[in-house]
């Protein structure tokens, strides 16, 4: 036991706050309700999310209550952290759809039938505006106007709205009501999880621990992970893509995702850094690691095959057997729309990025005008990226 405490207080861990009172209750055996509180401003999940999540599920084998909120009101006023400008406010409706697709992404490393769910727009939504003035009272305006994101907006002259300085009160009441004992949560959102610890204080509760994880740096190797930036790996996306996904960050994050990214233990982690060190391929580590992430979100079985398919279509040059076939019109169609027509997600800007790039190759030949007259006569295999292939047929 000893060793999965350690586990859970080191690996992929920032800062405990009380390490030492916290790790005392887990030796005693104490069973803890655990809070995590996400705001379902989106429909997908990336594995980025996904570092604290996994980390719920190491406290949940462990035997600890697992207590998801869902900001379905604090949601609605938008978390101004890390942010130049306010959120853009979601509906409710929106909200509520987008929690039943994040309970279905983190099945995939969770127990939910044991997991208990939260929604804060159950309480928030009725508190008295005498209530709301006496949850403001434990918090200073120069408490928060010393935050990083709202001294930047100061010095551009960019507004800060006053519900958002309620934002992180209201996070902190969601603990008194949740009476939680451990909140988790990035690194990003450790004030917000300190107001907790000052709110259950003041509501005559002990304060809740709070554990800090980092924030995964996307594929790019610069920025935190994001679709904004299409620097992610998604949870649903096929094992194909995510292992291939995998095989592309820069070398110097390999350790960081088996860290992050992986349930690999810290002494096997410790052997990862070793290897790296002793002057190991860091493509084989790739590998393993790529296998490691698609085993999480999909199979052991799904690993394999991911690796077999990888191999053969990008050491051995082949194109995959399972590529779609679309039929079309004998006609000409220009590249740009021919993409389009096969199928390709992406939208017609990152075609034309791709392009430009020489990622885009008909019958393995480089294609790098968008405009450029394509003429269906016969069977082509469109290539666009390192992932996405189509075989184009014409009509019958």
């Amino acid at each position: 036991m000893s060793k999965e405490i350690n586990n859970l207080l080191e690996k992929g861990v920032v800062e405990v706050i009380v390490k030492e009172e916290l790790k005392k209750e887990l030796e005693a055996g104490k069973k803890l309700k655990i809070k995590f509180g996400i705001d379902p401003t989106g429909s997908d999940l990336h594995i980025g999310h996904m570092v604290p999540i996994r980390k719920l599920a190491e406290f949940q084998k462990l035997g600890h209550e697992i207590q998801m909120l869902f900001g379905t009101f604090t949601a609605q006023i938008g978390d101004p952290t890390g942010k130049d400008k306010a959120r853009e406010i979601k509906s409710k409706e929106e909200i509520l759809k987008n929690a039943e697709t994040y309970i279905n992404q983190v099945s995939k490393v969770l127990d939910t039938k044991s997991v208990k769910f939260f929604y804060n727009d159950e309480w928030l939504s009725d508190m008295s505006l005498s209530e709301v003035v006496e949850l403001a009272s434990t918090f200073t305006v120069q408490q928060m106007i010393q935050r990083d994101m709202f001294q930047e907006r100061m010095k551009k002259g960019t507004p800060i709205h006053l519900q958002e300085f309620l934002y992180p009160l209201m996070q902190g009441y969601d603990s008194v009501i949740m009476k939680s004992d451990l909140e988790l949560g990035a690194t990003e959102q450790t004030f917000n999880m300190l107001a907790g610890r000052t709110i259950q204080k003041h509501f005559g509760q002990k304060p809740q621990s709070v554990m800090s994880v980092p924030i995964l740096v996307g594929l790019d190797g610069k920025f935190k992970m994001g679709k904004s930036l299409n620097n992610y790996i998604g949870v649903n996306e096929s094992p194909k893509d995510i292992f291939g996904k995998t095989m592309s960050i820069p070398d110097d994050l390999i350790l960081n995702y088996f860290e992050l990214a992986t349930d690999m233990l810290l002494d096997e982690v410790a052997n990862v850094k070793k290897a790296l060190e002793e002057g190991e391929n860091p493509r084989n580590l790739k590998i393993k690691l790529a296998k490691e992430i698609v085993a999480l979100y999909h199979s052991k079985e799904d690993s394999e095959k991911a690796e077999i398919d990888f191999i053969n279509q990008f050491a051995k040059k082949e194109i995959p057997d399972d590529i779609p076939e679309i039929s079309l019109p004998e006609k000409s169609y220009k590249l740009l729309q021919l993409i389009g027509l096969c199928g390709f997600e992406g939208s017609n800007g990152e075609i034309k990025r791709l392009i430009s790039q020489n990622a885009v190759k008909i019958n393995n030949e480089k294609a790098n005008n968008p405009e450029e007259e394509i003429v269906l006569n016969e069977e082509k295999i469109i290539q666009v990226g390192k992932r996405s292939f189509y075989k184009v047929i014409k009509n019958a």
